[in-house]
């Protein structure tokens, strides 16, 4: 029907392309403006009038086409009003089909996506689940747009810090208080560390040897470092288990390891390694930025090394369209750095293909964590406390509920999901339990309360079949529309979510699908005795739990039938 309206424009407007005026036409803000609007303001300069005349020019010398039942000039707009059955018709022909909102643009291709990376030997905190639900989403949405997404958890398991946790082990640990509390006590080494430093800067000095030794092969640090690494591995999987998460890839920093030489190597060769101050590194100077560190004095790589070693590892193995990396905003410096070395090496792609997705911080209650100052807060910790929370509200509203533990963690887990996506990823996140759990609020909750409404209705209605032919009269209503145009916006929802890196479009789409349902529930009774109303009213239903359903899973989280 748009197109009709394009190509109706393009006849009276010779001045203007086909797609120049299907960007220019707008959606007004309310049903009583008419269903497409399209501004004459661009015109002004050209045809020399003020833009009010110059509407009601164009829609006076209009041939209405035939979804259009009429045309009114309101300012410097010209509103078209479609004739309302068939534009039900149209946009049930596309809500109603299998896989709605899919795509197969990225057929053929493969993205990959390095999220959550946990450092090993620290808590999951929740500060890491940032990046693990932003990821996580991100692949569900290339995923539905028809991309093979390579799941990467690069792994925080190489560098310095392990040297420093060796020393505290060796100094102020044991075997089995490390077997006993697991990474509990790792952490409190790990802090211990610092405190301890602080007073004799030598052990910063005694870590990097040991850290060097690790770098070497030296069997009793490596041996000690696996141990560290498998205790890590162990919680972070429950945690990824509580969340519904899976990864394709647990390749770490020491997955590189082995592969930095040949970074060392193809940066000599291509005349962009120098020597500072004993250390090696790629001069970007010319760039405004600060030189991109190689190797150390003492030799050893850093994680910008094996950042490079990843990427050509990715590139080489996955033959990636893009590799997407979400992590912090403080790393912007550090991954421009990378991607502008890739390019120096003769990488054309990487301009493109390498893409930072930076998030702001997390707090809890508006205080900020820090792992080194021991200032930290599960993630396990919170996503239980949500499923705890969520179970008491049920105990209280609905204590005969089946399955209420079930209930209780889908509902819960998807809060705190719910709660980090809707808002733009580069916004600080905090986790106010008074928000998150609102059902009635733009949260989570609300979204599945209002899935679990549709399936109350549905279970409630005999003989209905999503597949009947049905009388669009009965759904021009105004609430009726208003839903039928948010369902109508899904594709577009998911595809602009794809392009910006943003989740937060697919929640806030599933709150205004949300919102629209329980307006349309309002003003309309759904299981009525006529049969051509409740089967019209029952099918724009059945579509809205599917797309409640459908938007939900790309933010990874699971709806339940019942609350």
């Amino acid at each position: 029907m748009k197109e009709q309206i394009v190509t109706t424009l393009a006849a009276a407007i010779p001045s203007l392309t086909a797609e120049e005026i299907s960007s220019l036409i707008e959606i007004p803000p309310t049903p009583d403006m008419g269903d497409f609007a399209f501004p004459c303001f661009r015109l002004a300069k050209t045809l020399r009038k003020a833009p009010p005349m110059i509407a009601s020019e164009i829609a006076a010398s209009l041939s209405l086409p035939d979804a259009v039942d009429e045309v009114k000039v309101v300012g410097a707009y010209i509103n078209f009003f479609l004739k309302k059955e068939g534009f039900v018709a149209s946009i049930l022909e596309k809500v109603r089909k299998e896989n709605y909102g899919s795509s197969s643009e990225g057929e053929g291709k493969t993205i990959c996506i390095d999220y959550s990376s946990p450092n090993v030997a620290k808590n999951f905190h929740v500060g890491h689940l940032r990046t693990t639900i932003i990821g996580n989403s991100l692949h569900l949405i290339f995923k539905k747009l028809g991309y093979h997404v390579e799941r990467i958890n690069h792994l925080g398991d190489w560098g310095t810090q392990f040297g420093k946790l060796i020393v505290a082990y060796k100094n102020w640990g044991s075997e089995e208080a490390v077997k006993e509390k697991g990474i509990e006590e790792l952490m409190r080494l790990y802090v211990l560390f610092h405190q301890e430093a602080d007073k004799d800067p030598a052990l910063e000095d005694e870590a990097r040897a040991w850290f060097a030794k690790m770098e070497q092969g030296d069997e009793e640090a490596l041996s000690i470092w696996k141990w560290f690494v498998d205790i890590s591995l162990e919680e972070f999987k429950r945690t990824y288990k509580l969340l519904g998460m899976e990864f394709d890839h647990y390749t770490g920093e020491s997955f590189y390891r082995d592969k930095t030489a040949d970074v060392v190597k193809r940066l000599s060769d291509a005349g962009i390694l120098t020597e500072s101050e004993g250390a090696r590194i790629v001069d970007l100077s010319a760039y405004d930025m600060a030189p991109c560190l190689i190797l150390k004095k003492d030799g050893s790589s850093i994680y910008a090394t094996r950042d490079i070693a990843a990427i050509i590892y990715r590139k080489e193995n996955y033959n990636f369209e893009k590799c997407l990396y979400v992590t912090g905003q403080e790393q912007r410096l550090h991954f421009r750095q990378v991607f502008k070395v890739m390019e120096l090496l003769g990488n054309e792609w990487a301009k493109d293909g390498l893409v930072h997705i930076p998030y702001g911080l997390v707090s809890l209650g508006g205080e900020k964590l820090s792992s080194r100052d021991g200032n930290v807060i599960f993630a396990e910790d919170i996503l239980l406390e949500a499923v705890k929370k969520v179970r008491e509200i049920i105990e209280e509203r609905n204590p005969e509920l089946e399955d209420k533990d079930t209930v209780a963690e889908k509902v819960g887990v998807g809060a705190v999901i719910f709660n980090d996506l809707y808002n733009q990823r580069i916004k600080d996140v905090s986790f106010r339990w008074e928000h998150l759990l609102n059902f009635e609020g733009e949260t989570g909750p609300y979204v599945q309360y209002t899935y679990a409404r549709c399936s109350s209705i549905l279970r409630k209605v005999e003989n209905y079949s999503p597949d009947a032919d049905i009388d669009c009269s009965y759904l021009t209503d105004e609430a009726s529309l208003a839903l039928l145009k948010q369902l109508e916006l899904f594709p577009s929802a998911v595809q602009e979510a794809a392009t910006r890196y943003e989740p937060c479009v697919i929640a806030r789409y599933a709150i205004a699908v949300a919102q629209a349902f329980n307006h349309y529930y309002t003003v309309n009774r759904i299981n009525v005795p006529e049969d051509n109303i409740r089967n019209a009213r029952v099918l724009l239903v059945d579509i809205t739990r599917r797309t409640l359903r459908d938007a939900l899973a790309l933010l990874g989280i699971t709806c339940v039938e019942a609350m």
